[in-house]
């Protein structure tokens, strides 16, 4: 089952990209002239601290992610350590569906661990669009830059003496809204049943969501949390 919904995705990868405004990622993978592998898990061959570490309230912080396309799914992720490999401790347990081309920022993630000041960590973000293909970016908290890509990598190191964004420097752009999606039971080919809520921030009315696209999105998803190689 897996495989195929993987052969699904790859069939539908399309050239759509995001970016990461903070945290920021590693390295831009696409950039000519480089080594970079967009799926070679977890980081792109981004080494670790690369771009430095940057500090991120021990509590749970902000995500501001740049959107390309109408709507998008997205789901982030947190990998521990200083050079972690194993993005397994969800920040969005459900897909976020955002409406819209444009900045998407949540202000404040609630984290299901209780880090420790000084602990280091890196933030994966993972979008998907109706296709079902998915596009991977993992964010550090360090330096502002746009990078288009799939998989790359930055690192942060939880403090206790941060605060998450402001309200004036986590905004969305105008018409961005965002839901939480869970499928809520088995339908048949072609069709989904879905339960939303809202998240931080406005939110649009939910729409009909492929059932494919959602297969292939947490089919993707889950190979990149659990660490399976394509």
């Amino acid at each position: 089952m897996l495989s195929t919904i993987l052969l699904l995705s790859a069939l539908q990868l399309s050239a759509a990209h995001f970016s990461i405004e903070y945290p920021i990622w590693r390295a831009d993978t696409l950039a000519e002239n480089t080594t970079y592998d967009q799926w070679r898990y977890p980081c792109a061959g981004a080494a670790s601290g690369i771009a430095g570490r940057t500090e991120w309230p021990v509590q749970g912080g902000s995500v501001s992610l740049g959107l390309h396309h109408e709507w998008t799914y997205v789901f982030i992720n947190l990998g521990l350590g200083s050079n972690a490999s194993n993005f397994n401790v969800s920040l969005t347990p459900q897909f976020v569906n955002v409406t819209g081309k444009g900045t998407y920022c949540v202000p404040s993630l609630k984290l299901p661990i209780q880090p420790r000041d000084g602990d280091n960590a890196t933030v994966q973000v993972v979008t998907s669009g109706k296709s079902g293909s998915a596009l991977y970016n993992v964010g550090s908290v360090l330096r502002k830059s746009i990078v288009k890509g799939f998989v790359v990598c930055a690192d942060i190191t939880f403090r206790s003496n941060v605060q998450p964004l402001s309200g004036d420097k986590c905004q969305n752009s105008t018409g961005i809204s965002a839901e939480y999606v869970g499928q809520t039971s088995a339908q048949s080919a072609g069709s989904s049943s879905n339960s939303t809520s809202k998240t931080p921030g406005n939110a649009a009315a939910p729409k009909q969501l492929n059932s494919i696209a959602m297969a292939a999105s947490f089919g993707l998803t889950m190979v990149y949390v659990l660490g399976v190689e394509l």
